[in-house]
């Protein structure tokens, strides 16, 4: 006799560098994301959804390699052989909008989006392959008034989320006055072009690699934990020097203990690290007119500030470049106490559209990491309580249950949130699920209170408080703890005082 052929179940496992959200967070999440959205409409953004994938030459050189157009992000063929990349950021596909649609869109262009971006990179502990971006961009205004506005609008959501002034800081450079610096150490000619984008690229990860890890990416390259070798950009130890230094990571001072402000000795600093070139006296021109607007609007120090170690990592910035950092002590993974960081950034995009349309097209924009903010948030305990579950309807008889239904619908059309009992399982089992759904209280009426014309509401909440004081037995079973009978007709009132009473 043959063996029967074992039957093969696929495993129930989630992806690498994937989450699973629930009910809790993801409503303490949407809590969070309308206050964002509350400010960007304040400010006079427009919402924006685009697909979740574009064509691959959509995205052009932004690719991590061109030739491989499945590194770094994720992509497929279609039917038509055409290359297809799910969107790494929402920027690039705002791009293709403006640009499809240039002649009827108003001038400047303001939006906003939020969705899902993908990235194919390894993923690690906090480092996610699919994670929320909440956008605000305009489109066709040059640097000054526009740029200042992304600082003081990151900064106002700040606060509207939760974040105290003085637990964060909206930290501002320029790209410019890096390929200042970049050409006062040989590095602006064509052939650097790779070299100076893998420079952006190992200053951006100082908070993730520390001073030692930033400065092996600079030379020959950096080994991680798991064996695999980043390249370096090759550069010499005068040109690695002289970046480390006009970033702030010298000797004398570390990026997480500079106060860097809108002084005179920032500016003069800069002046001298960009000696006489063109690119990063203008860079130096344009973040002197977003400090003075700030200032004028009345962010001070506390809020926005002039800092050298913003670079950000794409290579499409081309301006003025933003970082919101929560300024907060956390425990890192190692247990070590560190500044909790960045959760969210920007900048410039001048050469964005033009790929499209063969002409500029000035554009700047901020991006929330939303799931960093959602985890800043919680360490502050700043996020809304969004735990509590539905007032349940029991079935304790199942030949009654149209009645549990036109009562589950009476309780819904006074918008009260309401579900009814649709298991098997009997009193028991329906409170211990009436728990699990953090039921605010649960409404029951058996043949003896429907004889009487009467409803029992049992107050979860309060039983849970009173559980705690009582400890007999025999005097939970007689005291019935915040269990109370009413009218029928007078259900909505009672549910509805129950449920006011434990308003957060």
């Amino acid at each position: 006799m043959s063996k029967k052929n074992k039957i093969r179940r696929p495993k129930a496992r989630l992806p690498k560098g994937m989450k699973d959200g629930e009910a809790s967070e993801i409503r303490a999440m949407n809590a969070m994301l309308e206050k964002i959205r509350t400010v960007y409409e304040l400010y006079g953004f427009e919402p924006l959804e685009t697909p979740a994938f574009e064509y691959s030459d959509a995205l052009g050189k932004f690719l991590p390699d061109q030739d491989r157009p499945n590194v770094g992000v994720f992509s497929f063929e279609d039917e038509d052989k055409q290359w297809l990349s799910l969107r790494y950021d929402m920027t690039a596909p705002l791009a293709r909008y403006v640009a499809l649609n240039y002649d009827r869109l108003p001038k400047p262009y303001r939006r906003y989006a939020a969705g899902s971006v993908w990235r194919n990179e390894k993923p690690g502990p906090g480092r996610f392959r699919q994670f929320t971006q909440f956008d605000a961009d305009t489109v066709g205004t040059p640097v000054g008034a526009s740029d200042a506005e992304m600082c003081m609008l990151m900064a106002d959501v700040m606060e509207a989320v939760g974040i105290k002034r003085g637990d964060y800081v909206i930290r501002v450079n320029n790209r410019k006055i890096l390929d200042g610096v970049m050409e006062a150490n040989g590095l602006a000619d064509d052939e650097n072009a790779a070299k100076r984008l893998t420079v952006l690229r190992a200053i951006d990860k100082f908070d993730r690699l520390g001073l030692d890890g930033v400065v092996e990416l600079l030379g020959q390259g950096r080994r991680d934990e798991s064996g695999d070798i980043t390249p370096g950009a090759n550069l010499t130890d005068r040109q690695i020097n002289s970046i480390v230094n006009f970033t702030g990571w010298g000797e004398a001072h570390s990026s997480s203990q500079s106060n860097f402000g809108y002084d005179e000795v920032t500016f003069a600093n800069f002046e001298e690290s960009v000696g006489t070139t063109e690119i990063g006296l203008e860079g130096i021109a344009d973040l002197k007119t977003i400090a003075s607007l700030c200032r004028s609007a009345n962010y001070g120090e506390d809020r926005i500030q002039i800092d050298p170690s913003v670079v950000r990592g794409l290579e499409y910035y081309t301006g003025p470049v933003f970082e919101a950092e929560v300024t907060f002590d956390v425990k890192n993974d190692k247990g070590q106490v560190v500044q909790f960081g960045s959760v969210g950034g920007g900048g410039r995009y001048d050469g964005l559209v033009a790929r499209f349309k063969g002409i500029e097209i000035p554009a700047t924009g901020f991006s929330i990491g939303v799931s960093r903010l959602y985890t800043a948030l919680q360490a502050l305990d700043q996020l809304d309580d969004q735990t509590r579950g539905p007032v349940l309807v029991l079935v304790m008889d199942k030949e009654r249950t149209a009645d549990m239904q036109a009562m589950t619908f009476e309780l819904r059309n006074a918008g009260i949130r309401t579900e009814m009992y649709v298991g098997g399982s009997g009193m028991r089992a329906q409170m211990k699920y009436a728990d699990k759904r953090a039921a605010p209280c649960v409404i029951i009426q058996g043949s003896d209170e429907f004889a009487a014309g009467e409803v029992t509401i049992k107050d979860l909440v309060k039983g849970s408080e009173m559980s705690k004081e009582i400890t007999d037995n025999k005097e939970w079973r007689e005291g019935r703890p915040a269990q109370f009978a009413v009218k029928r007709d007078e259900l909505i009132e009672a549910v509805l005082s129950v449920l006011k009473r434990h308003e957060a």
